[in-house]
């Protein structure tokens, strides 16, 4: 069964509506019960193509057998990631070779992201564990917000606003630019930009966390740069704030019981996809 952007949510594009709840499946009075997650712990770094092809492999086993899984994860080297349905042509190709710019297109849509200083998340798991793709959407956010709060930062979601227009979504900006409805703020600007995709009764979310640093990358390479509007939690919180210090406030307030497990190193055959360069730039 083909990979599809979700039904309404893509990267940096809140669903519109649909109840929000605190993940798993809903009993008759409307409470969620526990489903349990597999924990992916993934402190050494992957290139863009094989972090991409890793959610895709868990995405495809989600939707064969069932299972739940969360996995955090860094880029090696920094990474540049274009939404699946983003336009390449607003990419400076020349600037991108020049200066040594790894760039993968994501499985997801949505504008692109800078992969450098951040903790990125995948969640997938059967849509029906959330309810629906709305509810998955805002419920991870909501986990994600209350980790961050753990943290000491003023984590909120933002409200629902119309969708930019549709030409928007050829000019090249940062995934940070504009938050949309139930997107994670931190004093009003961005920290969290998330994407979601769908594959037959499964559906996979995933994200950047911004620990430091900039989307500034974005910027340089575009041919007509947008004023970013994201924060990091190290200016929200005067301090540095590790890797491993969020995936542990994010694992505490997941409200879920979560097993950690190995992943296997070696990339997954699809990885070659998310190499090709006619993937890549595609559009």
């Amino acid at each position: 069964m083909p990979l599809t952007d979700g039904d309404t949510a893509s990267a940096c594009a809140a669903p519109a509506g649909g109840r929000a709840g605190l993940g798993g499946r809903r009993g008759a009075h409307g409470r969620p019960s526990a489903i349990p997650w597999t924990l992916l712990l993934e402190v050494g770094g992957r290139s863009g193509a094989e972090n991409m092809a890793v959610d895709v492999e868990l995405l495809e086993r989600a939707d064969r057998t069932g299972e739940a899984f969360v996995r955090f994860y860094r880029f090696d080297p920094p990474c540049l990631s274009l939404g699946r349905n983003e336009a390449a042509v607003g990419y400076d190709r020349a600037a991108i070779a020049r200066l040594g710019v790894d760039v993968v297109r994501r499985p997801t849509g949505g504008a692109a992201v800078w992969h450098e200083h951040d903790v990125t998340y995948a969640v997938a798991a059967p849509i029906a564990a959330f309810g629906g793709l709305r509810q998955a959407y805002r419920a991870i956010h909501e986990r994600l917000a209350a980790a961050l709060r753990g943290l000491g930062a003023d984590a909120t979601l933002a409200l629902h606003r119309p969708s930019p227009p549709s030409t928007a979504l050829h000019r090249p900006a940062s995934c940070f630019a504009t938050p949309v409805g139930g997107e994670v703020l931190v004093r009003g600007r961005k920290v969290i930009g998330s994407a979601q995709a769908r594959r037959g009764k499964a559906f996979l979310q995933h994200g950047s966390i911004l620990l430091d640093g900039s989307q500034e990358k974005i910027r340089v390479v575009s041919r007509d740069p947008q004023v970013g509007g994201e924060t990091t939690l190290a200016a929200a919180l005067g301090r540095t704030v590790s890797f491993e210090e969020v995936v542990d406030a994010v694992v505490a307030a997941w409200d879920d019981d979560v097993t950690s497990t190995a992943l296997r190193r070696p990339p997954p055959p699809s990885s070659a996809l998310f190499l090709d360069p006619a993937w890549t730039w595609r559009r």
